[in-house]
């Protein structure tokens, strides 16, 4: 007697096609449950397709993991700085930014990053995509400050507290990291936007000599 319970084969895509729709499948499968999540197994059961199929496509998962890490939060760094207003003030230019990041909407990116920097520390691939990842959110911030500065003639040339654009970037995204990792865990202040201003008063305000120097501010950073 035939056995008709046996699963269907997937449906035969081309090469492009499909390994298209395993990245797709591990996107989605690491934005809902973090990168721990990815396992050939764990893909191969989101797509539809066999392990061997996946395995065929990405052999190297340490690799692949590094891929879709960079495929979310590359994601994420266009969209956001897209949304720069060049007619709109720094300040609010950046309380916006600061803002849209630290909406609850994005704890699934979030999640990402967090669990980036500690599976980083273990697989290389991974590390050197986080490091690259982090250095273009900073040079991306750092270049907007600095044209915002160029153009301002309320906050070029201020001698009593000039604006040092590299520092203010390395504070502001410490911020961010510290306040989406906490909040992970449901630990944060009541009103993060109210923190968020202050910050960001603290770091538009002091003088260049104040601020804390890159090295200094070295760690985790979005």
């Amino acid at each position: 007697m035939e056995n008709t319970s046996r699963a269907a084969a997937p449906r035969r895509l081309p090469p492009e096609e499909r390994e298209r729709s395993i990245l797709r499948g591990a996107v989605t499968l690491a934005t809902e449950s973090g990168l721990e999540a990815l396992t050939v197994r764990a893909i191969a059961a989101r797509v539809g397709v066999t392990p061997a199929l996946v395995a065929h496509y990405r052999p190297v998962m340490e690799s692949f993991v590094a891929e879709v890490f960079t495929t979310i939060v590359a994601a994420e760094r266009d969209e956001v700085i897209a949304s720069y207003d060049p007619g709109v003030d720094l300040r609010t230019n950046l309380l916006r930014l600061i803002e849209t990041l630290l909406d609850d909407s994005r704890d699934d990116v979030a999640m990402v990053w967090v669990q980036s920097w500690a599976l980083g520390a273990r697989n290389e691939a991974l590390g050197a995509r986080v490091r690259a990842e982090m250095d273009l959110w900073h040079s991306a911030l750092e270049d907007l400050i600095a044209r915002a500065i160029a153009e301002d003639p309320a906050l070029h040339g201020r001698p009593e507290a000039p604006i040092d654009p590299a520092s203010s970037a390395w504070m502001l995204l410490a911020m961010v990291d510290g306040m989406s990792a906490h909040s992970l865990v449901h630990w944060a202040p009541r009103d993060r936007a109210d923190l968020a201003r202050r910050t960001l008063s603290a770091v538009l305000d002091v003088p260049v000599e104040a601020a804390p120097t890159p090295t200094q501010l070295a760690g985790t950073h979005r």
